[in-house]
């Protein structure tokens, strides 16, 4: 789907410019995208394989939710939507954290120059896994790691054998585990 989506600044503010997401990815335009990070109260994560239809990173593990903000949307609103959209889960904004904005700036081969802000929350999941119902299009499969799987996941990764998380995102990632245990504890 070729959504409207805002350009946004160095800072990830909006500029008031809108542009189809394959504009933006075609000439590196920043714009804004969010994550969702799904943990349990017993110290698992939530990992979702990318689908094989996916252009970028197919069939690897990444982030329990993610998805472009559509123009005019806010982060939260966006969360919400492609938490519904990608795993058929309902939230609500006050089940939400944010804990920032990451900047990822990478250019793909086969011409896509994904320059963006990953606004990034984190949520507890309170349902079983078996409850979600992936997006065919977005989501492969789900699965629960716990967080020292996770960690060794992270630890191991390696750019030129990745066969599990996108090898570029190693320090994300390793915020994001740090927040999660943080939360946890």
């Amino acid at each position: 789907m070729d959504e409207l989506i805002d350009i946004v600044d160095k800072n990830g503010i909006p500029t008031g410019e809108t542009a189809l997401k394959s504009v933006i990815h075609a000439e590196g335009l920043l714009h804004n995208t969010a994550h969702l990070w799904l943990y349990t109260k017993t110290g698992d994560i939530l990992l979702s394989q990318r689908s094989a239809k996916k252009l970028i990173c197919p069939l690897l593990w990444d982030v329990s939710v993610a998805g472009h903000i559509d123009a005019g949307e806010t982060a939260e609103e966006a969360c919400l939507r492609e938490t519904c959209e990608e795993i058929g889960l309902k939230l609500n904004e006050t089940d939400l954290e944010k804990i920032g904005a990451f900047k990822c700036f990478q250019s793909y081969d086969y011409g896509v120059h994904d320059n963006e802000f990953h606004n990034t929350f984190i949520a507890e999941l309170k349902v079983p896994i078996t409850k979600l119902t992936p997006q065919e299009d977005e989501v492969e499969a789900l699965k629960l790691v716990s967080l020292p799987h996770f960690e060794n996941i992270i630890n191991s990764l390696d750019v030129e054998n990745n066969n599990h998380l996108v090898a570029s995102n190693k320090d994300y990632y390793l915020i994001i585990l740090n927040k999660i245990k943080a939360k946890l504890s």
